[in-house]
């Protein structure tokens, strides 16, 4: 397994639609193997293959304390959404910026194909639903600060681009929050 460099907002990158994948096969595998990796050791909950700069519609999750629940979509897709919930959302791409969204439903029902191209559905809430549809705006190109105003996304722009300036670095990572960083 190889930790893999999670790109950064604003980098244009970050704006590409993932690909489907055609076929779940050992360069999958290794992707969200490594995509896992990545994500354990940022540390956060969630992570999209666009965000490591890999433009196919693959993500991954584990909301469980013990990291020890991984959770692998391919060309996941959201069937149903049910109700509105209002949650504090942090986002690897967006290093120590943290803000409360009103956008996500609070069930959903989500198909995908696992990590060995078997296709599943399975009904989400809580923090997993809202970790499934942040990875998966990703995967359309969207990021959570796209839910905020102009002005507030502008600020958090500038603020991260000071931040690595004044550090000499590509990435801003930050002390750990207790929100769970998606």
């Amino acid at each position: 397994m190889a930790k893999l460099n999670i790109l950064e907002f604003p980098d244009p990158r970050l704006r590409t639609v993932a690909r489907p994948v055609a076929a779940v096969d050992d360069e999958v595998r290794r992707l969200i193997d490594d995509m896992l990796e990545t994500m354990y050791a940022a540390p956060g909950v969630g992570l999209a293959a666009t965000q490591v700069d890999v433009h196919r519609r693959v993500l991954v999750v584990d909301v469980t304390q013990d990291q020890n629940q991984p959770l692998a979509f391919v060309n996941p897709e959201i069937l149903e959404r049910e109700g509105a919930v209002e949650a504090e959302e942090g986002c690897l791409s967006v290093p120590g910026i943290f803000d409360t969204l009103t956008s996500r439903s609070s069930r959903i029902v989500v198909r995908a194909l696992d990590r060995d191209g078997k296709r599943f559905e399975m009904e989400a809430d809580g923090l997993l639903a809202i970790c499934i549809q942040h990875e998966m705006d990703h995967l359309e190109g969207k990021l959570f600060v796209d839910y905020l105003s102009d002005l507030k996304r502008t600020r958090i722009r500038k603020k991260l681009e000071k931040e690595r300036r004044e550090n000499g670095t590509a990435s801003g990572r930050r002390e750990r929050s207790s929100v769970p960083v998606i």
